[in-house]
């Protein structure tokens, strides 16, 4: 017995049938495609099979199916790619595997591939880090049907494995004699081998395939079901409800201050007849020629508010689309090709948003907030990416994005984004200022010592842990997506989330603003933004959790590249969150020193 590296494919992987077992291609009711509308296949009509990235959740780099020894038609031809597509790493290139429609076919040899030391120890590699191979046939992803244990149902994993490790023992095939694997001569499909082929410098592997058809009852329709079906979604309504209980707590408690503390507070301090009276009183009222002072880095907060209010945008509009069945998950690379065309359009909103809060602020130059909006979020993201695009270039990946994409992507940024930011903070700063409800003092008031449990820091990591809990069970099925490279189409419970986390945010903010200002604290406006943007920190540490009980990445590029884009994902969250919080605060505060008389 000796460890060696083998070609050995699963017997129930679509389009190719490799050494092992020789799987099937199965056609629902010939018809087979996803477009509207589908397409009808006559007997003998050509079926081609195209090939798809080399995957790994191991080390989540993907590589071109081509840059394994593996037969090649006489021409590459590269498929149409859109801008989302290239952002996954997806490579799709035709195949030497071309099926006729109802006409199976039994041990076709492909090619046969005598390996240089270099193509054994790249394959090797591929095999050690369990690379999977993709394809697709009539726009559907080949998949591999493995029994669950617990119970009677089948899960299909995308693609099937390049190769296995094992121990054999025993004479390998001979190329030149009759393949055991694959025999025309026994008129059957051989679905399983004991004789696998070694991975060896020198050595030749044969490739082969058989193809079969199977009538079916599946509507073409309802064709993608089966790669959507998700087998947990009780712990999707388990989520719902979870997130439900911290709402209706959290709702209850601002129903409280909001009916009862201020209705009493607004009652009192409106029925006071002195002014002796009126310096006897302690609570919110005493703050309110300082409350809407505008706050130190008012700039900034301009600039994160009107890059929340991007985000926001973009997220409600995506999920609309998706919840409306638009963003289909036959078209790859849609929902990432969606969310980038709705950011950049979105960025007329973030200049109007940031340029409306920084004339409330008194602010006069409005082309120096314009360009910290269009160019602080994006700026920090693109250099993120790119030194995350650079180690996978090092890595030469098929996941890195070409420089022809990333001039798209900065054409996009100047030629679209830039200029929406431009006209919608002009149309922002034309309007009226948003005036203060109350007059601001001109000599600040001094905030007394407070009690520990209402110091900043407790206070704003105390806040971000209900809108965390209200998302974290959904979190991980997002996070399965993408890191270990499964379907996701559930955009349902996606959207109810969203607006529980909406709501979640709100109120923390609220709650806890009002908590602050009963203790006249009125440095408020960072304060709510952080409240419920610190969500984002916890968010980042159930990542490494993630990373450290749920993958099995050991590279260390492959590691940076997970840590980086999850930073980034968190810093996104923050934005997001931390916007929700900040303008339900500014609209609880406004509301609330309205309704009080103010000498």
């Amino acid at each position: 017995m000796r460890p060696t590296a083998m070609l050995r494919w699963p017997a129930a992987a679509a389009a190719l049938a490799l050494i092992r077992g020789n799987p099937r291609t199965r056609c629902a009711r010939r018809r087979c495609s996803d477009g509207p509308p589908p397409n009808d296949f006559q007997k003998k009509d050509p079926l081609q099979v195209k090939v798809n990235k080399l995957s790994s959740t191991k080390t989540q780099l993907p590589y071109s199916y081509y840059s394994l020894p593996f037969c090649k038609p006489d021409t590459i031809v590269d498929s149409a790619e859109n801008l989302g597509e290239v952002l996954r790493g997806d490579r799709i290139e035709n195949s030497p595997y071309v099926f006729e429609m109802r006409e199976p076919k039994m041990c076709q040899i492909v090619c046969k591939a005598t390996i240089s030391d270099k193509q054994a120890k790249e394959l090797k590699e591929k095999i050690e880090d369990e690379y999977r191979v993709n394809m697709i046939l009539d726009n559907l992803p080949l998949v591999v049907p493995i029994a669950r244990t617990d119970r009677d149902a089948l899960v299909f994993q995308g693609g099937f494995h390049v190769g296995v490790k094992g121990q054999y023992a025993g004479k390998w095939n001979d190329a030149n004699t009759r393949l055991s694997t694959c025999d025309p001569h026994a008129n059957k499909i051989v679905i399983n081998s004991d004789t696998p082929q070694e991975v060896e410098a020198g050595k030749d592997i044969i490739f082969t395939y058989d193809v079969g058809f199977e009538e079916s009852d599946i509507k073409w329709a309802s064709r993608w079901d089966t790669y959507l079906l998700m087998t947990d979604d009780q712990i999707h309504w388990f989520s719902i409800v979870n997130s439900l209980m911290i709402v209706l707590f959290l709702s209850g408690m601002v129903a409280m201050i909001m009916l009862r503390t201020l209705y009493r507070d607004i009652s009192r301090y409106n029925q006071l007849e002195t002014e002796e009276e009126a310096q006897e009183e302690t609570g919110w009222k005493l703050v309110h020629g300082d409350v809407f002072r505008p706050p130190t880095n008012s700039d900034l907060l301009c600039v994160y508010v009107g890059t929340g209010v991007q985000f926001f945008g973009m997220l409600l509009v995506t999920m609309m689309f998706a919840v409306l069945g638009f963003l289909s998950p036959s078209n790859r690379g849609g929902l990432m090709t969606a969310m980038l065309l709705i950011w950049v359009l979105m960025g007329l909103f973030a200049g109007y948003a940031s340029s409306r809060l920084y004339k409330m602020f008194k602010g006069s130059e409005w082309k120096s907030i314009t360009l910290k909006t269009a160019f602080l979020f994006p700026g920090i993201a693109f250099g993120i990416f790119f030194v995350l695009n650079a180690l996978i270039w090092g890595e030469k990946s098929s996941g890195a994005v070409p420089f022809s994409t990333m001039f798209a992507l900065v054409l996009l940024w100047f030629g679209i984004s830039v200029p929406l930011v431009f006209v919608g903070s002009y149309l922002g700063f034309k309007k009226p200022a948003i005036e203060a409800p109350v007059k601001t003092n001109k000599i600040p008031r001094q905030v007394p010592e407070q009690a520990w449990y209402m110091n900043p820091a407790f206070t704003i990591l105390i806040g971000g842990i209900l809108p965390f809990g209200a998302v974290f069970i959904e979190l991980f099925f997002i996070l399965t997506s993408i890191w270990l490279h499964q379907f996701y189409y559930i955009f349902g419970f996606l959207f109810l989330v969203f607006i529980i986390l909406i709501i979640t945010c709100a109120e923390i903010a609220i709650v806890l603003c009002y908590f602050q200002l009963c203790s006249e604290d009125y440095m408020w406006w960072w304060r709510s933004y952080l409240t419920s943007g610190s969500s984002a920190i916890y968010l980042f540490l159930y990542a490494g959790f993630y990373f450290f009980t749920k993958l099995q990445i050991t590279k260390l590029v492959s590691g940076i590249l997970y840590f980086g884009y999850m930073l980034l994902a968190s810093f996104s969250f923050f934005v997001l969150t931390g916007t929700i919080g900040f303008c339900a605060c500014l609209w609880f505060t406004r509301l609330i020193y309205s309704s009080v008389k103010i000498e």
